[in-house]
């Protein structure tokens, strides 16, 4: 598949998300978005290592779909904080927040980071799971932190690249992938279409 339109290294990114794009940048990629807006609904009994995965790789297809051409290919990705097999969300309110930060309070939950790249026939997906500890969190912590106004656009009310580092124990996997773009996968399968890294073919 060649990228030469575009220069070296260039993708579609299917996301609007400023943390993906500083991602990618970290690799050296350029990109332009083309996001895809799609029903987010977890269907009944789906796991959420599927629901990320079908995430990813719907936004991906629905972003290539807007395309003349797929002669350079659409990442898509999704993340979902999981914590006791449910999946949380974005809060839809203050308590909404307040919610999740206790049921994530003195307790390890998961990070789900899917990433789906296709282009003309291919369709290549990838997942990783982190584990993520946090301390416990007291209600004066979390209405300072919902001040903040940096949890209300956040699953699971929280980033881990701002104040939210301050309740984090341990992190046991990918720190981009709970940011939302685990870089390690997403080499991985940039290598896989023939996209070369730090001047090499990533390993």
């Amino acid at each position: 598949m060649s990228n030469a339109k575009h220069g070296t290294n260039f993708i579609y990114l299917a996301s609007r998300s400023p943390r993906r794009c500083e991602l990618l940048q970290q690799l050296g990629m350029s990109f332009e978005q083309v996001p895809a807006d799609i029903d987010e609904s977890i269907q009944a009994g789906e796991k959420p290592e599927d629901y990320v995965l079908r995430m990813s790789l719907e936004k991906a297809r629905v972003a290539a779909s807007k395309l003349d051409s797929l002669n350079v290919p659409v990442l898509g990705a999704d993340t979902a904080v999981v914590v006791d097999g449910q999946i949380l969300g974005k809060p839809e309110s203050k308590e909404d927040a307040f919610a999740m930060l206790r049921k994530l309070s003195d307790n390890t939950h998961d990070v789900l980071s899917a990433i789906a790249l296709v282009g003309g026939d291919d369709e290549l997906f990838d997942l990783n799971c982190t584990k993520v500890s946090f301390r416990c969190i007291s209600d004066a912590e979390m209405t300072a932190y919902w001040a903040l106004d940096e949890s209300s656009d956040k699953a699971g009310a929280y980033a881990i690249q701002g104040y939210a580092a301050l309740f984090i124990e341990q992190i046991s996997g990918s720190y981009s992938g709970v940011m939302g773009l685990p870089l390690f996968e997403t080499g991985r399968l940039l290598e896989s279409f023939g996209y070369r890294l730090l001047g090499k073919v990533v390993h």
